[in-house]
């Protein structure tokens, strides 16, 4: 299993705004093949980054969803209320 782990740094104005829309989102998201679950996570000291935690089975199960069409609707729409550029990590539990 391979948990992904992307940090999202936003505009003080949209960090409430994307925290919304995440709730909208999340059961789609989870919804596509391979996912197994998606958390949200936010800084306890700068309450304007977020944490996505994501469960999936392999890595084409990520990219397949990066390629999809709700990807395609939500990443424009968040990317334009970053304050800083995304970071990603896939990881795995040993």
């Amino acid at each position: 299993m391979i948990q992904r782990i992307v940090k999202l740094t936003f505009k003080e104005e949209h960090a409430e705004e994307f925290a919304q829309f995440f709730t909208e989102v999340k059961t789609r998201i989870e919804s596509n093949k391979g996912c197994n679950e998606v958390r949200l996570l936010r800084d306890v000291n700068n309450r304007n980054i977020f944490f996505t935690y994501s469960f999936w089975d392999t890595e084409d199960d990520i990219n397949t969803y990066r390629k999809s069409e709700l990807f395609g609707m939500v990443w424009p729409k968040v990317k334009k209320w970053f304050d800083d550029k995304p970071e990603a990590w896939s990881v795995e539990l040993l």
